[in-house]
This record gives C-alpha cells, sequence and structure tokens, in this order.
C-alpha cells in the first residue's frame, strides 16, 4: 500500500456523463435564504406545540408554498461546483443530505481542505436528536462518511464508499460546537484509505476508517 495521494487521473467533469452543474456562486441568495428559513422551519415543527387551528393554518400554507415551488425542479443528479480555500475546486451534489447547498434537511456542515485533509465545524439541533440530548448515531455516520469521502475525492479522485467503519467513543452532545475531520492514509490501485473523527473540545466521540474506492472514467 502507498501513501502517495496525488489524483492518478484528472478529476471527471460530471457534464460528461450528462450531469448538469450549477457553480456555488450562481445559486441565488434568495434560495440560500429560503434553504435557511426552511432549516428553521423543520426545527419549529419538529418541537411546536401551539393549538390544533394553528398547526391546520401552517400546514395550508406549506402545501401552497410546495405547489408553487414545484413547478420547476432541478434534474436528478444535479452537480455543485465549489470554490474552496487555496485554489482547490470540488464537485457534489447540490441536495445531497449531510452538505448539498440546496437542502433544508442537511446540517450546517461545510468541510474545508487543510494540509492533512478535509475539516468542519457543526453545532446540531434537536432536528438531529437520537438519545436525549445527544446526536443520532446515524447523523454521526453520515457526516463522517461526507467527511472521508471529501478528503478521499480531494487527495485522489472521486469514488464511492466500500466499507466505513465507525466506533463511538464516547456521546456526542447537541448545540456544541463538533470539529469534523479526516484525512487520507494510503492508496492501493482503485482504493483509497482514510480517516475521520469527530471531536467535542478536542476529544474524540466518534472515529471511522473507511476504505474509498475511485470511480474509474472511461
Amino acid at each position: 500500500m502507498t501513501v502517495n495521494t496525488q489524483p492518478a487521473t484528472e478529476r471527471p467533469d460530471p457534464r460528461a456523463f450528462g450531469l448538469p452543474v450549477v457553480e456555488q456562486a450562481e445559486i441565488p441568495s434568495e434560495l440560500r435564504s429560503l434553504v435557511a428559513r426552511v432549516h428553521d422551519l423543520i426545527d419549529a415543527v419538529a418541537n411546536t406545540e401551539v393549538d390544533g387551528d394553528t398547526l391546520a393554518e401552517a400546514a395550508a400554507t406549506v402545501e401552497g408554498l410546495t405547489d408553487r415551488l414545484n413547478v420547476a425542479r432541478r434534474q436528478i443528479g444535479t452537480m455543485v461546483l465549489r470554490e474552496l480555500p487555496g485554489g482547490d475546486t470540488e464537485y457534489g451534489t447540490i441536495t445531497n443530505v449531510v452538505s448539498g447547498d440546496t437542502n433544508p434537511a442537511a446540517p450546517p456542515l461545510f468541510l474545508d481542505a487543510t494540509e492533512e485533509g478535509v475539516r468542519g465545524e457543526v453545532t446540531l439541533n434537536t432536528v438531529y436528536q437520537g438519545p436525549p440530548g445527544l446526536v443520532h448515531g446515524g447523523w454521526i455516520a453520515a457526516m463522517l462518511d461526507q467527511a472521508v469521502g471529501s478528503a478521499s475525492s480531494l487527495a485522489t479522485s472521486p469514488g464511492l464508499t466500500a466499507r466505513l467503519e465507525v466506533d463511538y467513543r464516547r456521546p456526542t452532545p447537541l448545540f456544541t460546537p463538533l470539529e469534523v475531520v479526516a484525512r487520507v492514509t494510503g492508496t492501493e490501485r482503485r482504493k483509497v484509505y482514510v480517516t475521520g473523527e469527530i471531536r467535542v473540545n478536542g476529544e474524540v466521540t466518534a472515529e471511522a476508517t473507511a476504505l474509498m474506492v475511485r470511480v474509474e472514467v472511461p
């Protein structure tokens, strides 16, 4: 197994596979504002105890807005091209449930490239709750999967998760800044070996080891 993480091939352009690409800067500020407001709405709906009349009125309002927004929908698989600090770029699905620019269900996790790999910070509310006051284990795994995939893609070339193992070291709290990091530890032909952690105040609450397989471009 080698530890050379230089891209083996040029990163493929999704447009070559018939997928639309939107540059991050092209996403309207009005859409970003809407995404943020709906993100807040999800939290409000999950925790509300208002009366039935208010709930019925809100449901009707949301139904009407949903019908208006569904008049024009993106193609499935639409990608977003992100400019990262340091001059690197990254493609991602625009509706990704962990880091999609236009997905209100996604946590506010933004991964930046670092010398070691990738790093991001996120604070989660009760929308991502599992046990009382703690982050759901599935969301912990999802964030680690996103981090190791991003680290692998930036260090080598885009790929898919072949294996992800998560060790839950201690409970991960809500309403607390979480640090998410990942880095490539080695490569072997199409295989990319990656590790990642979630930390709270420098203490590891969960860690992952992953095997990514680079996608072959015809």
